[in-house]
């Protein structure tokens, strides 16, 4: 079984991730962890040096890396990486695409607590931080809605809860 845990930086798909990946017994990957392992440099460092383009290549062919190495998986994916060649369709295809509709409020008030390791963010106003999220999200719905399961408000739900509903997708 793959999971690919998809939503809007700060949704909570390392958390998430984490726990179905060990309740599973399979490996656990964030996306760009890998990712700024490969380069040895951190994510915000990538985007400045060589620009989201290249980052967002890296993205497709580490996804394409996991997929190909790992028939069970669960995998936390950047906020981005379903908006990008296809992204979402391949997830679909080799696994369950998970969309962690977390509410806006909720991703603000953890995004407040870590712009500085969030290089889309880091020089954004905190007064202009809510509209830009928003913004953001509009843009991504339409691929964030491809998913194979939706959750609402992961916050509000248990561990035990989030689990079935992915097992059981």
């Amino acid at each position: 079984m793959r999971v690919f845990l998809i939503g809007f930086m700060g949704s909570g798909k390392t958390h998430w991730g984490t726990q179905l990946a060990s309740k599973l017994q399979i490996p656990f990957f964030d996306l760009d962890e890998l990712i700024s392992k490969g380069e040895n440099k951190s994510i915000a460092e990538i985007f400045s040096e060589s620009g989201e383009e290249y980052f967002r290549m890296r993205e497709r062919e580490t996804l394409s890396s996991i997929i190909e190495e790992y028939p069970s998986v669960v995998l936390s994916t950047g906020g981005g990486t379903p908006c990008f060649f296809n992204n979402i369709e391949k997830m679909k295809k080799y696994g369950i695409v998970v969309w962690l509709n977390t509410d806006v409020e909720i991703i603000l008030q953890r995004l407040m607590k870590e712009k500085e390791k969030r290089p889309l963010i880091r020089d954004i106003p905190d007064e202009e931080l809510k509209t830009y999220i928003i913004r953001k999200l509009n843009k991504r719905r339409m691929y964030y809605e491809l998913a194979n399961v939706v959750l609402d408000n992961e916050s509000d739900i248990s561990t035990n809860a989030f689990i079935q509903t992915i097992i059981h997708a």
